[in-house]
């Protein structure tokens, strides 16, 4: 079964295929089927990742997924949660670029620099990564699947570690011992808050779509 994932992420869509390597399902992203990303109005994790699912399915005709996720820190009330993509602005020299991973790297390292900005001076650094997996077998199914993880850890003071992407250099996983850039990609696999949910999607997808 071809499944659309709802996103343009290279490197999601590689974390997403070998976490969903056990199902009968080829995952595939939007853009590479021509569909424009949806909209993201809404403030929580399982409203847009419903909203993205559906849009991907209704321009489609194909089931689809989508994973809204982000960093929740407890010293910004939860921020910046569904606006960790984009928590930052881009620096002008971005505007020159058409390069989607080079603008992906520019937007990332301008939230990580935000993000240490605003906690400059606070003593409580605890925050987790959550992930929500939302997928519908079409624009209009009543009963989406719904799954989610969540990671703690803590944000570091400078980032570390050349892995990963988005806030991975910041988030120290104590658990671990390391920030989550530091790790094998098969150990952050076996972890991550993605990992949980796919986890939970998987057993979800079998029992209510068959898989």
């Amino acid at each position: 079964m071809k499944l659309v994932l709802a996103s343009n992420n290279a490197k999601k869509l590689k974390e997403l295929q070998a976490l969903f390597a056990g199902l009968p399902v080829a995952l595939v992203t939007q853009g590479s089927l021509g569909v424009t990303e949806a909209q993201e109005p809404f403030h929580t994790f399982v409203e847009n990742g419903l909203a993205k699912a559906r849009h991907a399915a209704a321009a489609t005709g194909l089931p689809a997924i989508a994973d809204d996720s982000g960093l929740c820190v407890d010293a910004l009330g939860g921020a910046p949660g569904v606006a960790s993509a984009h928590f930052a602005p881009l620096p002008e020299a971005a505007a020159a670029s058409t390069d989607r991973e080079a603008l992906r790297r520019l937007q990332d390292e301008a939230n990580n620099t935000m993000l240490l900005q605003r906690l400059q001076g606070a003593t409580d650094r605890r925050a987790r990564f959550v992930s929500t997996l939302v997928a519908v077998r079409s624009a209009a199914d009543p009963e989406p699947l719904i799954a989610f993880g969540r990671w703690e850890g803590t944000v570091l003071a400078a980032p570390v570690g050349g892995g990963g992407f988005g806030y991975d250099p910041l988030l120290h996983i104590p658990a671990l011992g390391q920030a989550v850039a530091e790790l094998p990609a098969e150990v952050k696999n076996a972890h991550s808050h993605r990992a949980l949910a796919a986890r939970q999607m998987v057993a979800l997808m079998r029992e209510a779509w068959r898989l």
